[in-house]
Protein backbone atom coordinates (compact mmCIF):
# COMPACT_ATOMS: atom_id res chain seq x y z
CA UNK A 1 0.00 0.00 0.00
CA UNK A 2 1.51 3.21 -0.83
CA UNK A 3 1.85 6.41 1.40
CA UNK A 4 -0.88 8.12 -0.68
CA UNK A 5 -3.42 5.50 -0.26
CA UNK A 6 -2.91 4.96 3.55
CA UNK A 7 -2.96 8.56 4.32
CA UNK A 8 -6.49 8.60 2.02
CA UNK A 9 -7.08 5.67 4.14
CA UNK A 10 -6.61 6.95 7.66
CA UNK A 11 -8.56 10.52 6.71
CA UNK A 12 -11.80 8.39 5.67
CA UNK A 13 -11.45 6.51 8.61
CA UNK A 14 -11.00 9.58 10.82
CA UNK A 15 -14.33 11.09 9.18
CA UNK A 16 -16.22 8.15 9.80
CA UNK A 17 -14.94 8.57 13.60
CA UNK A 18 -13.31 5.55 13.37
CA UNK A 19 -9.72 7.22 13.71
CA UNK A 20 -8.69 9.54 16.78
CA UNK A 21 -7.33 13.17 15.57
CA UNK A 22 -4.30 11.95 17.32
CA UNK A 23 -3.51 9.30 14.72
CA UNK A 24 -4.82 11.41 11.96
CA UNK A 25 -1.98 14.32 13.09
CA UNK A 26 0.57 11.80 12.83
CA UNK A 27 -0.40 9.76 9.65
CA UNK A 28 -0.94 13.24 8.18
CA UNK A 29 2.68 14.79 9.83
CA UNK A 30 4.65 11.95 8.47
CA UNK A 31 3.58 11.80 4.86
CA UNK A 32 3.84 16.11 4.64
CA UNK A 33 7.08 16.33 6.03
CA UNK A 34 8.63 12.47 5.11
CA UNK A 35 10.36 10.87 1.92
CA UNK A 36 6.87 9.21 1.21
CA UNK A 37 4.98 12.63 0.74
CA UNK A 38 6.47 14.34 -2.39
CA UNK A 39 3.98 15.18 -4.74
CA UNK A 40 0.84 15.67 -1.84
CA UNK A 41 2.31 18.63 0.23
CA UNK A 42 0.09 20.78 -1.74
CA UNK A 43 -2.72 18.27 -0.85
CA UNK A 44 -2.37 18.15 2.74
CA UNK A 45 -1.51 22.05 3.14
CA UNK A 46 -5.02 22.60 5.05
CA UNK A 47 -4.25 19.77 7.29
CA UNK A 48 -1.20 21.04 8.12
CA UNK A 49 -2.10 24.40 8.84
CA UNK A 50 -4.71 23.40 11.31
CA UNK A 51 -1.71 20.65 13.06
CA UNK A 52 0.86 23.44 13.09
CA UNK A 53 -2.14 26.35 14.35
CA UNK A 54 -2.62 24.47 17.08
CA UNK A 55 0.52 23.48 18.47
CA UNK A 56 3.42 24.40 16.80
CA UNK A 57 5.78 21.66 18.81
CA UNK A 58 3.15 18.73 18.03
CA UNK A 59 5.25 17.09 15.66
CA UNK A 60 8.80 16.73 16.59
CA UNK A 61 11.31 16.42 13.86
CA UNK A 62 14.41 13.94 15.27
CA UNK A 63 17.65 12.74 12.85
CA UNK A 64 17.47 9.55 11.03
CA UNK A 65 20.09 6.61 11.50
CA UNK A 66 18.85 4.62 9.00
CA UNK A 67 19.22 7.22 5.79
CA UNK A 68 20.15 11.17 5.40
CA UNK A 69 17.89 13.56 6.75
CA UNK A 70 15.24 13.04 9.69
CA UNK A 71 12.46 11.59 10.88
CA UNK A 72 8.89 12.67 11.83
CA UNK A 73 6.94 11.23 15.13
CA UNK A 74 4.33 12.84 17.49
CA UNK A 75 4.96 14.86 20.10
CA UNK A 76 4.11 13.39 23.74
CA UNK A 77 1.42 16.33 23.77
CA UNK A 78 -2.55 15.41 22.36
CA UNK A 79 -4.24 17.42 20.14
CA UNK A 80 -6.29 19.98 21.49
CA UNK A 81 -10.14 19.01 21.92
CA UNK A 82 -11.03 22.41 20.93
CA UNK A 83 -9.74 22.53 17.35
CA UNK A 84 -10.64 18.77 16.59
CA UNK A 85 -13.81 20.57 14.58
CA UNK A 86 -11.80 23.01 12.48
CA UNK A 87 -9.30 19.48 11.89
CA UNK A 88 -12.53 17.60 10.80
CA UNK A 89 -13.47 20.69 8.58
CA UNK A 90 -9.94 20.39 7.10
CA UNK A 91 -9.70 16.61 6.54
CA UNK A 92 -13.02 17.24 4.88
CA UNK A 93 -11.79 19.72 2.72
CA UNK A 94 -9.08 17.90 1.41
CA UNK A 95 -10.77 14.33 0.92
CA UNK A 96 -12.95 13.61 -1.60
CA UNK A 97 -15.04 10.52 -0.84
CA UNK A 98 -15.53 7.65 -2.90
CA UNK A 99 -19.59 7.73 -5.03
CA UNK A 100 -21.41 5.42 -2.89
CA UNK A 101 -21.85 2.23 -4.13
CA UNK A 102 -26.10 1.59 -3.64
CA UNK A 103 -28.14 2.44 -6.11
CA UNK A 104 -30.99 4.60 -5.96
CA UNK A 105 -34.20 2.99 -5.45
CA UNK A 106 -35.73 1.64 -8.54
CA UNK A 107 -39.47 2.28 -9.95
CA UNK A 108 -41.03 -0.76 -8.10
CA UNK A 109 -39.23 0.17 -4.68
CA UNK A 110 -40.65 3.44 -5.29
CA UNK A 111 -44.05 2.47 -5.83
CA UNK A 112 -43.89 -0.24 -2.51
CA UNK A 113 -42.52 3.33 -0.75
CA UNK A 114 -45.64 5.15 -1.77
CA UNK A 115 -48.04 2.56 -1.27
CA UNK A 116 -47.00 1.71 1.85
CA UNK A 117 -47.18 5.41 3.32
CA UNK A 118 -50.74 5.87 1.79
CA UNK A 119 -51.98 3.19 4.25
CA UNK A 120 -49.89 4.56 6.75
CA UNK A 121 -50.96 7.99 7.17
Amino acid sequence: MSSGSSVNDALTEYLAGRVTADRVVATVAAAYYGDGGRGTRDGLQPIIDVIERAHPGIVELTSAADKPGFSVRLAERLFPKRLENELRQAVASVVTLPPSRVPPPGLFARLIRAVRKVFSA
